[in-house]
């Protein structure tokens, strides 16, 4: 009994303890970093000095201190065409990329999940492997494939397919291309992770019911796997909105996204303007990480009702 009581009494500090590390890595990786970036969105741009922009709390003259808030670095980027184009492109790229990934991702999740468990291990071996490689250099060995004397188009011209080299490095489809190459692993995983749990006693029974194949997917499967595509379009809508080395390397000029004008921003020393495109790229990014949230909810809600 003694130490029964001796146990509830050590348990919520022990409970706290480990619940403190995760939030404590927030606050000091998360928080205090997008509290400065906050506060440097709302100063002037001061060139000549280093960091250069003012200070948002200013010493008054009789020696109080106020808060000298900017709205315009906010109000340009609602105003000027170049952000909202920038904004409305990631968007864009970032949501036909996932699609792409999504088209292709599926049929391999569903393929590896009904593999025998053995063949599964190696198969996800193969999907992760990549991603051991240094982003960078994946990235890059796509420019001496898709440019115009790489492999892809030395490959077409000997099977006779074109007349002449085609231009794909540095068009909007090197970018979607690289982009779909380096994410895809992010949707095949949480993909296969829900369908190797599927029932296949539910099959069965709507193939018993005279469901023809086509039919128990999109009845049964398609359904199920609701949570397993949430996941996987999460993870790669929200980093490629703001993805800057594809579109760099491979994109080209034509290829206009956020993160390549925030870092244009930040080279020309307007840290208050980038700031304030990092802060707003963040809270569009907020949207769709409530509403999976709201959607994970509503499942756990249904499973325990």
């Amino acid at each position: 009994m003694n130490l029964a009581n001796s146990l509830r009494k050590r348990l919520p500090g022990a409970r706290w303890s480990v619940i403190g590390v995760p939030y404590f890595w927030l606050l000091l990786f998360f928080a205090i970093p997008f509290l400065i970036v906050l506060r440097i969105s709302f100063s002037t741009i001061e060139r000549g000095k280093m960091p250069p922009y003012t200070d948002v709390l200013v010493q008054a003259a009789d020696g109080g201190w106020h808060l000298s808030l900017n709205l315009a670095n906010y109000h340009a980027l609602f105003t000027d065409s170049l952000y909202a184009h920038a904004y409305l492109s990631s968007l864009w790229i970032a949501g036909v990329s996932t699609l792409l990934c999504l088209l292709i991702g599926y049929p391999i999740a569903y393929v590896i999940a009904r593999l025998p468990p053995a063949a599964r291990n190696v198969a996800m071996m193969a999907v992760v492997l990549p991603s051991w490689t240094s982003f960078l250099l994946r990235v890059y060995a796509w420019v001496g494939i898709l440019k115009n004397n790489g492999l892809l188009n030395n490959l077409l011209l000997k099977l006779h397919l074109i007349g002449e080299p085609l231009q794909i490095l540095y068009t909007p489809l090197a970018a979607y291309i690289g982009i779909v190459y380096c994410y895809l692993p992010y949707m095949i995983l949480p993909l296969y992770t829900n369908l190797v749990k599927h029932d296949q006693r539910l099959l069965e029974a709507a193939y018993d019911l005279g469901a023809k194949p086509w039919q128990a997917f999109f009845g049964v499967t398609l359904p199920l796997s609701r949570a397993g595509i949430a996941a996987g379009c999460m993870l790669v809508m929200i980093p490629a909105v703001g993805e800057y080395v594809i579109p760099e390397m491979l994109g080209g000029s034509d290829t206009l996204m956020i993160g390549r004008q925030l870092v244009n921003d930040f080279n020309i020393t307007d840290w208050p303007r980038a700031s304030a495109v990092a802060i707003v790229m963040l809270l569009l990014l907020l949207v769709p990480i409530l509403v999976f949230n709201r959607i994970q909810q509503k499942e756990m809600e249904g499973r325990l009702a």
